[in-house]
């Protein structure tokens, strides 16, 4: 799509009214994020990614480690390494 338009000026700034049409294709809204790509002769107006989502685990570490003490963590069965898986 081409579409003619002219800058204008709002307040102290410069201004370019994104129409109905042009809008449309991009789906562009009120609110829209953008990344302005800005260069000698052209600008260009891409959708910014969505932020990703933060992942909600069922339970907390803190819920996961309540209660725990060295006997039911099963601490006295943990290996104990030797002098040749250290290289010595």
């Amino acid at each position: 799509m081409r579409v003619k338009s002219e800058i204008k000026k709002w307040g102290n700034s410069l201004a370019l009214r994104i129409t109905g049409a042009m809008a449309e294709v991009p789906q562009f809204s009120d609110g829209t994020k953008v990344i302005i790509e800005v260069n000698e002769d052209s600008l260009v107006i891409k959708r910014a990614a969505k932020p990703k989502r933060k992942l909600r685990l069922p339970y907390s570490e803190k819920e996961l480690l309540e209660g725990m003490t060295p006997y039911t963590a099963h601490a006295d069965e943990l290996a104990v390494i030797n002098s040749k898986e250290m290289g010595e």
